[in-house]
């Protein structure tokens, strides 16, 4: 196995996968509290799908980032016809039960070898690693608990999430920030071609890797695993 000097990693659905009962108990919880019209909980679910999928493509083309709490008003105003009456929502107990309810409903390894393949890559103490993600209705301080709980965070040294910063993959301003966060006391001299970023998203991830210099990989959404990382040569 040849190693970069450094690994950057998408988080979801690279080496997270959300847990089906999740977005099901979501939509109850919404079809419960927030429903004045009577919507079904099918529903509900189509338009939270609605909303993920547009919100992802707003942050990817302006790279910046929509918080979940504007996504979650989104959310209660269609499935309300539209209504922009939220005077009586608390956002902040709407944001404490969505953190409980993440992990009631924890997101699963994406697959057995990724912790394998992280352990090898510190293991060689050649190599630092971070995640890079954008993010959506789940929030970058629950995803940290998240990566916590499942044993990933002892592999990675450092974690930027978009609701954080402000900015989403593919823009060359995020990738910048994880670059100039690297500790360069462990890689004096890094150059680009010393790093890698992986990733499922061909647009976020690949082509923001190389617009930015440095080398990419895709994963999960095609033929390559992430122990295809073992078999990879700088």
């Amino acid at each position: 196995m040849a190693f970069y000097k450094h690994y950057s990693f998408d988080l979801w659905l690279t080496l997270i996968k959300s847990n089906p009962r999740y977005k099901q108990e979501r939509a109850q919880y919404f079809y419960r509290n927030f429903n004045r019209k009577n919507k079904t909980a099918e529903e509900i679910v189509i338009i939270f799908r609605q909303v993920d999928l547009m919100v992802n493509a707003i942050n990817e083309k302006a790279g910046k980032n929509v918080d979940a709490e504007e996504m979650y008003l989104m959310i209660i105003s269609m499935i309300n016809d539209y209504d922009f009456n939220f005077h009586d929502i608390d956002l902040q107990q709407l944001d404490h039960d969505m953190e409980q309810l993440v992990f009631m409903h924890m997101p699963k390894l994406y697959s057995d070898d990724c912790l394998d393949v992280l352990a090898k890559i510190k293991e060689s103490g050649k190599s630092t690693t971070n995640i890079l993600s954008n993010t959506g209705f789940i929030k970058g301080k629950t995803l940290k608990k998240v990566v916590y709980q499942l044993g990933i965070d002892q592999y990675i040294d450092f974690q930027l999430y978009s609701d954080e910063v402000r900015m989403s993959k593919p823009s060359t301003g995020f990738f910048q920030l994880m670059l100039d966060t690297i500790d360069r006391t462990k890689h004096p001299g890094l150059l680009l071609s010393d790093v890698i970023h992986i990733g499922d998203n061909p647009y976020a991830d690949v082509r923001g890797a190389e617009a930015m210099g440095i080398n990419s990989m895709l994963i999960n959404s095609n033929n390559l695993s992430i122990s295809n990382l073992l078999y990879d040569t700088v």
